[in-house]
C-alpha cells in the first residue's frame, strides 16, 4: 500500500453500539470509542505488520483492535487501571476459556454459600471483616461524598467483595487469576454506594456515578445487589469477551492461511509513560499510525475517579503520573496552562514519533476553541497537515446532563487526520487572514462562510468543528474565544431555531429541502 496517497476518511461512520464483547459489558470505563469506528480508521491507515500507537489509551479500543487486524500494537496509558482492563482483555495466551471455567467453579465452591448468607444475615459481616485482608481506608479525592475508602462501601459490600477477591487472590494461574478479578473488578462498580439504579427497569440495570456524573457522588438511596450472582454477571462477560478474541485470533490467523499469528506476548504492549515524552520511550520516527483520544479538558479526572480501582487492586500510580496528567483541576489542581502545555507536548511527541509519509488520526471536542488551535497548530508547525476533519455525532452516550441541556452540550467528537509529510513534500498552508484584524468579525464571517454551503439542518456539533476549522483556515481560532451561549446566539441571530427532540438546528424547511441531517465536510 502506497501510503502517500491513501485517500482520507471523509464521511462520519456509523457507529455500531455493544456490537463486540470484548468492549462492551467487560468492564465501565470512562470514554470508549466505536470499535467500528476505530476498525475503519486502522484499516484504512495502516497495514499488516505496521507499529500503532495509542498515547492516551484508555480501555484500549485502539490498541486492542489493531492487535487483531495484526499490527504490532502499543497501549499506553498513565492509568495502571485502564491498562489493566485492556491487557486482560486481549491476551491470547489460554487455549481457551476452560481453565477459566474451571476457576470459576472453585470460587463458587469456596465462597458462594458464605456470600449468600451474608445477602440474608448482613449481620455476619463484622465477622467476616476480622478475618480478611482489606485495602488501607485511604482518604478520597475531596470531591467525593464520602471521605475515606471504606466510606464507599456497606458493610456487607465490604465483606463480600474482600471474600471474593481474597478467595481470588489463591488462583495459581495468573492469566486466570487476572480474568477473575477483572470480572471482580466489574463487580465493584456495583456493588458500592456510588451505584445509581435506572429508573423504571430492574434494579441492577445503572451504573457508578463515577462514569456518569464524574465523581464519587453517593446515591440517596443505596442498592445492595446480590454480591455473588452479580460477580456471575460480569464473570460470564468476560468469559464472552476472552471466547471472542480467541475466535477472532483464529479466524485472522486462517484468513492469512498462516502468515499471520496473533501472539498478545509478541503483538500487543501496555506501557503507563507520560504521552509527551514516548518518543524517548520507543524512538523517534518508529510507529505507522498514531489514533488517540486525549482527554478533553476538565471534564473528567481520571486518576482521582479509579482511586476505588487502583487501590484495591494494589496499582501504584507515582506522584509524577499525577503531576502530569493532561487535564485541568483534580487533586492536584491542575491549571489550564498546564493541560493545554501537556497536550501540545504530546502532539510534539506523537509527531516525533511518527515515521514521515504517515498518518494521524486526534479525536476531539470541547467549547474552547483554543484547544483546538492547540492541537492544529503544533501538528501544524511539526510537519503535519490536516487533510481531514469529520464530526462523529452519535458516538458518545448522552449523559443526564446533555439529555437535559441538548443545545449548550456538545455529544459528538471530531476526528481531525493528518499526514505527516516528508521533508520534500512539505508544502506552505494557504490560510485567509481575519477581516480587518478583527476576530469578532472573523467569527460572524466563519459562520455565514460555515452556513452557506452546509446542509439544511444540522447538529451543533457539525457546525462548531466547521466553525473552528474555518476559524483555523482564517488565522483566528488562537485569538477567539467561543462560548455556547455566544454559539447560540450566532445562530439565533440568523434565524436557527433549536429541536431539542431531534438535537437539530434548523429553518423553517420549504418544499424541496431535505430533512434529514447531512455532514459539514470542513
Amino acid at each position: 500500500m502506497n501510503r502517500d496517497s491513501i485517500e482520507p476518511i471523509l464521511k462520519a461512520i456509523p457507529a455500531v453500539r455493544q456490537g463486540d464483547s470484548r468492549h462492551y459489558g467487560v468492564h465501565p470505563y470512562f470514554t470508549r470509542r466505536p470499535a467500528n469506528v476505530v476498525r475503519a480508521y486502522l484499516e484504512r491507515y495502516s497495514q499488516r505488520g505496521d507499529t500503532v500507537v495509542d498515547p492516551f489509551g484508555g480501555s484500549g479500543v485502539t490498541a486492542i483492535e489493531a492487535f487483531l487486524l495484526g499490527r504490532l500494537a502499543i497501549q499506553n496509558d498513565l492509568n495502571p487501571f485502564a491498562n489493566f482492563i485492556a491487557t486482560c482483555v486481549v491476551d491470547t495466551t489460554l487455549r481457551s476459556t476452560a481453565p477459566l471455567m474451571e476457576a470459576f467453579g472453585r470460587i463458587e465452591y469456596s465462597c458462594r454459600a458464605q456470600l449468600d448468607e451474608l445477602d440474608v444475615n448482613p449481620d455476619g459481616a463484622e465477622r467476616l471483616l476480622e478475618r480478611l485482608t482489606l485495602p488501607e481506608n485511604i482518604r478520597l479525592p475531596r470531591t467525593s461524598d464520602a471521605e475515606n475508602f471504606y466510606d464507599l462501601f456497606t458493610r456487607r459490600q465490604l465483606a463480600g467483595l474482600a471474600l471474593l477477591k481474597n478467595t481470588i487472590d489463591r488462583e495459581a494461574d495468573g492469566v486466570v487469576r487476572s480474568l477473575l478479578l477483572l470480572a471482580w473488578s466489574a463487580s465493584v462498580a456495583k456493588l458500592n454506594k456510588t451505584f445509581l439504579s435506572a429508573k423504571g427497569r430492574a434494579e441492577s440495570r445503572g451504573g457508578s456515578s463515577i462514569f456518569s456524573i464524574y465523581r464519587y457522588k453517593l446515591a440517596k438511596e443505596c442498592i445492595e445487589l446480590p454480591i455473588w450472582s452479580t460477580f456471575q454477571g460480569r464473570f460470564e462477560n468476560v468469559r464472552a469477551a476472552k471466547e471472542e478474541v480467541l475466535r477472532l485470533k483464529k479466524y485472522r490467523e486462517q484468513q492469512s492461511r498462516g502468515v499471520l499469528t496473533l501472539d498478545s506476548t509478541q503483538g500487543f504492549r501496555a506501557t503507563s509513560h507520560d504521552a509527551a515524552t514516548l518518543d524517548q520511550i520507543l524512538g523517534r520516527e518508529s510507529v505507522d499510525y498514531i489514533f488517540t483520544d486525549p482527554p478533553y479538558g476538565g471534564f473528567i479526572s481520571y486518576l482521582d475517579l479509579s482511586v476505588l480501582w487502583n487501590h484495591w487492586l494494589g496499582f501504584e500510580v507515582p506522584e509524577d503520573a499525577k503531576r502530569n496528567e493532561t487535564i485541568v483541576g483534580g487533586e492536584k489542581k491542575l491549571t489550564e496552562d498546564h493541560y493545554k502545555t501537556s497536550l501540545r507536548r504530546s502532539m510534539e511527541a506523537c509527531l516525533r514519533l511518527l515515521k514521515p509519509g504517515r498518518w494521524l488520526s486526534v479525536v476531539f471536542q470541547h467549547w474552547d476553541v483554543s484547544y483546538f488551535s492547540t492541537i492544529l497548530e503544533t501538528v501544524g508547525e511539526h510537519g503535519g497537515e490536516l487533510r481531514a476533519a469529520i464530526t462523529q455525532t452519535g458516538d458518545v452516550i448522552w449523559s443526564m446532563h446533555k439529555k437535559r441541556n441538548s443545545e449548550s452540550v456538545i455529544s459528538g467528537e471530531m476526528i481531525l487526520t493528518f499526514y505527516k509529510a516528508r521533508s520534500s513534500e512539505r508544502r506552505t498552508t494557504i490560510v485567509t487572514p481575519p477581516a480587518n484584524g478583527n476576530a469578532r468579525s472573523a467569527l460572524a464571517d466563519a459562520f455565514d462562510a460555515c452556513l452557506s454551503r452546509g446542509p439544511a439542518v444540522f447538529t451543533s456539533e457539525q457546525l462548531l468543528n466547521a466553525v473552528v476549522i474555518e476559524l483555523w483556515r482564517r488565522q483566528s481560532l488562537s485569538t477567539l474565544s467561543l462560548d455556547r451561549r455566544e454559539f447560540q446566539a450566532e445562530l439565533a441571530a440568523r434565524g436557527w431555531v433549536y429541536d431539542g427532540k431531534s438535537h437539530l438546528w434548523s429553518k423553517p424547511i420549504s418544499r424541496g429541502q431535505p430533512k434529514e441531517p447531512m455532514l459539514f465536510n470542513p
